[in-house]
């Protein structure tokens, strides 16, 4: 599906989210290494176990207020409270101010995706939902090629201009959403009457029948335990790398040889990581376009396992790109399929819901991952990689029983 033939709704998101994405891969990396370095990896471990369990209310109720107020609302709300709470940590005096406004950023994140997913849902034909997401993806991953080169530098020493222009940029996206976003909530679908605490009454008996469909639980748990892993390059990856990968060269130009820091190291990978998403991820999407899904998920969950397992067995700066590879292709493969996968399962009626409950994965993986940082203080790196590469096989295990489960019902109930 080519882009000119989309929708307007979905264009004006993904030239704003792709910006957006760009300088958020300027900050987002060195969150958990700005805080260990302030507050210390034990402190800094349990802290962001923290700003998941705002995320996961934020996703319940963006799905509620999605199926009820409609999808552009929702996106409005998200994009307000995320532009305030740069401002906040623009202005904060403190790293405890820095930790709520994170908290904050999170938050409104978190009501903006269900309302954004169920956007794409509502104006994309199925066939067409790998295409459409894996674009947004390849979208928001072209900032992660410079941002994080760029954001070594910046967020430690230009912090400050940098949030400011996270903000300013969400302003813009906003006033974008107002004056050229419609809305496209299914008529079915509307109330003519809306009432808050019957919409949260309503929402959460129907969370309710969400979490007895035993197909979509078992889908959330294996999605759980296959991003611990996929999460650890935001989490553990920069706090194993800062602290365990000696400086070095990156390669020799007439006898002079590129020196990197660790931190730089780092930045490196994280780019290389963005390139990857850039250059394969349609591509990939296209290869494995006709795999089964179940095949698909597995897949990731070796890749990703295995990729970021490896990274403990060596600090040579070419072998940890050659690791990096593996556990991107885990990410990159999963990210379109994920989408259109919960996209076909869940009914019109409730797609909102559905939605928010899906980001449930990600902010409960959020909210486990960071205790590797935690358990970093006690347990040597192996050990740590050797917990993370468990959890990838958990998960392999429940996809297999997702599959069998899903062949007997392929919907949603009710």
């Amino acid at each position: 599906m080519q882009i000119r033939l989309w929708d307007s709704n979905l264009k004006v998101r993904l030239i704003g989210e792709g910006l957006f994405n760009m300088l958020f891969w300027m900050y987002f990396p060195f969150i958990t290494v700005y805080f260990s370095g302030e507050l210390g990896n034990g402190v800094a471990g349990i802290l962001m176990t923290v700003p998941p369990i705002f995320s996961m209310i934020g996703s319940l109720l963006g799905g509620a207020l999605t199926d009820r107020l409609g999808r552009r609302p929702v996106m409005l709300m998200g994009a307000s409270l995320q532009t305030l709470m740069f401002v906040l940590f623009a202005v904060s005096p403190s790293p405890w101010m820095d930790y709520a406004a994170f908290i904050g950023i999170g938050l409104g994140g978190a009501i903006y995706r269900p309302a954004s997913s169920a956007m794409v849902a509502d104006l994309v034909p199925g066939q067409n939902l790998r295409e459409v997401f894996a674009t947004f993806t390849t979208a928001n991953n072209i900032g992660a090629v410079l941002g994080p080169a760029l954001g070594a530098i910046l967020f430690f020493h230009y912090r400050q201009e940098l949030l400011w222009t996270c903000a300013l940029v969400l302003l813009v996206y906003f006033i974008a959403i107002y004056f050229m976003v419609h809305e496209t909530l299914p008529k079915s679908v509307k109330s003519s009457t809306i009432k808050i605490t019957r919409v949260f009454k309503e929402q959460w008996k129907g969370y309710g029948i969400i979490f007895r469909d035993k197909v979509f639980l078992v889908y959330i748990l294996a999605g759980i335990c296959a991003l611990i892993p996929i999460m650890q390059l935001d989490l553990y990856l920069p706090v194993y790398v800062i602290n365990h990968v000696p400086a070095q060269a990156l390669f020799t130009w007439n006898g002079e040889p590129l020196i990197l820091s660790s931190k730089a190291i780092f930045g490196w990978l994280l780019g290389f990581n963005g390139l990857l998403f850039v250059l394969f991820i349609l591509p990939v999407t296209k290869w494995f376009g006709k795999w089964k899904e179940r095949n698909v998920f597995i897949l990731s969950s070796l890749l990703a396992g295995f990729g970021t397992f490896f990274v403990g067995l060596n600090t040579n700066i070419w072998y940890l790109f050659f690791v990096t590879i593996l556990f991107t292709f885990g990410e990159m493969v999963r990210s379109p399929v994920t989408q259109s996968f919960i996209s076909r399962y869940a009914p019109e009626h409730a797609r909102g819901q559905y939605m928010g409950a899906d980001s449930l994965q990600y902010t409960i993986g959020k909210f486990l991952a960071p205790m590797m940082v935690f358990l970093a203080s006690w347990v040597p790196p192996m050990g740590i990689f050797s917990i993370i590469l468990l959890f990838a096989f958990i998960s392999i295990r429940l996809y297999i029983r997702l599959f069998r489960m899903y062949a007997e019902q392929p919907e949603a109930a009710g």
